[in-house]
């Protein structure tokens, strides 16, 4: 089948940098091209070249006649003048676009909080994003070009949306994806194409694949790669030892990825990360004790009583209003409780990632930013870091360590607000939706620093790769006021949601039929997530035993019995946190 955009010989430039230089690519039907690199390398000159926004310097660019080519941008798009109704589905009235089951399923799940006659310009910056995205999946088109479609959704929506585009390519709907939700492009992607140096090398597969490719190529490189190539080498020990639903990924060259991992140990050392957290914060770091909040007529937390310890590592889900937020600014004292207490531990110092960047100064200059909270630090992994050497990880080289902060991409004054933060050493990190703007080799970088960092983290996030890849346990606010412990991670949050809606749906109607198949199902599913729980009871258990065993032997090493006590108490904690989800489940 004949391509429907190619590129010849293409080459583009800004000033005295070559962004594209003679590049030759071409995207068929039903292909899925996931499109990475780092910031600034050219990726989004490259999608605006294939769409025909911008003529490059030289090469042709061809598009197949009659094809339409649908486009989402990260710029405001619309007339302000319109409705939402306008923009999406030409104005039909709800009986007419209704009656279409996938054109209500994509409006349901994306914008269903939204009124359909709202103007445009009654939106914020992320509504007006997600109406761009449901008007873009609405219409009818050959190939859409999707940049960061996975910004202002939460975890369930960006399920949906994998779902959603599958079931499109597979209908021969092509499409070009810039994003840095790893997830999402290992969930939809078929080839990726990584942008950098001038050129676009093609890859095979998803994400993963992708990751073992690039692993491959690099291990060939020069020593001064060495840096980049450990990062990779253990994302992709994460993705062969992460989580079930990725193990499948990809089929083919399992054998070369296994020996390419053969020495690679674990991301984590749990346990010692543990004792060095018991160490630098004591036994209490956080505990909420039957707090309530409601905002207007919604309880976001009702008689919250919930015990987070030093080295817990928590990631947080639930939808957009849920609360999330709410809590974080609740366990940082950015906000009282409206009833009960929130205890904070004596040896905090916490570090607060918020969604702004309005701390920062936009006349000040990066460099001296971050000269002058620091000019030497010893992070909490033990390593010396100057303030140089850190702005160099984290991307900052050249004139942009003497840029002002006001002239930074938002991706950037992100990387700084990080590195400002980690700068003050902090023993507790709350991070609310870090992932924002950030590329994915700049997130491999935190997620390097994250694994050997010990201390107690909190994390709120929509990218789920990097949910599940730097937390240990995942708890969902379920929009009732309550937090629960999800023992089965995000997909055991999606299915929850699933269950909830699908009753919500059924039972109303009076379609007896379908509430017992509903039931049904979610009796088999609750008998997945019981066993799944007493597997994790069961090792807990065998922890719990083991510690009292070197306890006992441990009997005239005081130093030692505190350090095992400590664990001891961890251990039950988790113990009784997964007793209480084995009950809620049975109930």
């Amino acid at each position: 089948m004949a391509n429907l955009v190619n590129l010849e010989g293409v080459s583009h430039g800004f000033g005295t940098r070559i962004l594209l230089d003679s590049v030759s690519l071409g995207l068929g039907a039903g292909e899925v091209i996931g499109v990475v690199g780092r910031n600034g390398d050219g990726k989004t000159t490259l999608l605006r070249i294939l769409t025909g926004e911008l003529e490059p310097d030289s090469g042709r660019v061809t598009v197949a006649t009659n094809s339409s080519i649908g486009v989402l941008t990260q710029a405001t798009i619309g007339d302000d003048a319109q409705t939402i109704r306008d923009w999406i589905v030409d104005g039909e009235p709800d009986h007419v676009w209704a009656a279409d089951a996938d054109k209500r399923a994509v409006v349901e799940a994306l914008v269903a909080d939204l009124d359909l006659d709202r103007r445009l310009d009654t939106l914020s910056g992320g509504e007006r994003r997600r109406v761009g995205l449901v008007a873009v999946l609405l219409g009818h088109h050959d190939l859409i070009v999707l940049d960061e479609p996975t910004n202002h959704l939460d975890v369930e929506a960006i399920a949906f949306l994998a779902t959603h585009l599958q079931a499109r390519t597979r209908a021969g709907l092509a499409m070009l994806v810039v994003s840095h939700d790893r997830w999402f492009l290992d969930a939809i992607c078929t080839r990726i194409w990584e942008v950098h140096d001038g050129v676009v090398d093609a890859y095979e597969g998803g994400y993963a694949a992708y990751v073992l490719a690039r692993v491959e190529r690099q291990r060939q490189a020069a020593a001064n790669e060495s840096r980049r190539r450990n990062l990779a080498r253990k994302e992709l020990a994460w993705l062969r030892r992460g989580a079930p639903a990725r193990t499948s990924k990809p089929k083919f060259r399992i054998d070369a990825a296994n020996v390419l991992i053969a020495d690679e140990p674990e991301p984590r050392d749990k346990l010692a990360l543990q004792q060095f957290a018991v160490t630098r914060l004591g036994k209490d770091v956080f505990d909420l004790i039957n707090v309530q909040y409601a905002v207007d007529d919604r309880t976001l937390l009702d008689r919250l009583t919930w015990s987070i310890g030093p080295g817990d590592r928590i990631g947080l889900v639930g939808v957009n209003g849920a609360g999330k937020t709410t809590l974080l600014d609740l366990l940082s004292g950015d906000r009282s409780p409206q009833g009960g207490k929130v205890k904070r531990g004596k040896t905090l110092r916490l570090g607060y990632l918020s969604q702004t960047v309005g701390e920062l100064d936009d006349e000040d200059r990066v460099l001296e930013s971050v000269k002058r909270l620091k000019e030497e630090t010893k992070l909490a992994t033990g390593r010396e870091a100057s303030a140089s050497s850190l702005l160099e990880e984290f991307g900052f080289t050249g004139d942009k360590l003497v840029a002002r902060i006001g002239d930074l991409s938002g991706g950037e004054r992100r990387r700084l607000q990080f590195l400002r933060l980690l700068l003050a050493e902090p023993n507790v990190l709350i991070l609310d939706e870090p992932t924002n703007d950030l590329d994915i080799d700049t997130l491999t970088v935190i997620e390097d620093y994250l694994d050997r960092w010990p201390g107690t983290l909190i994390l709120v996030s929509h990218d789920r790769y990097f949910l599940e890849r730097i937390t240990d346990y995942t708890y969902a606010l379920l929009g009732d006021g309550s937090c629960v412990l999800l023992p089965g991670g995000v997909d055991e949050y999606l299915d929850r949601r699933a269950r909830s809606k699908a009753a919500a749906g059924s039972r109303p109607g009076g379609a007896a039929v379908e509430a017992s198949r509903s039931d049904a199902a979610a009796e088999r599913q609750r008998k997945k997530d019981l066993a799944r729980i007493e597997g994790q009871l069961e090792k807990v258990a065998a922890e719990i035993e083991r510690l009292h065993a070197t306890m006992a032997e441990a009997a005239t090493d005081f130093a030692r019995l505190a350090e095992l006590d400590a664990q001891l108490r961890d251990a039950e904690a988790r113990h009784e946190r997964l007793e209480e989800a084995w009950l809620e489940t049975a109930d």
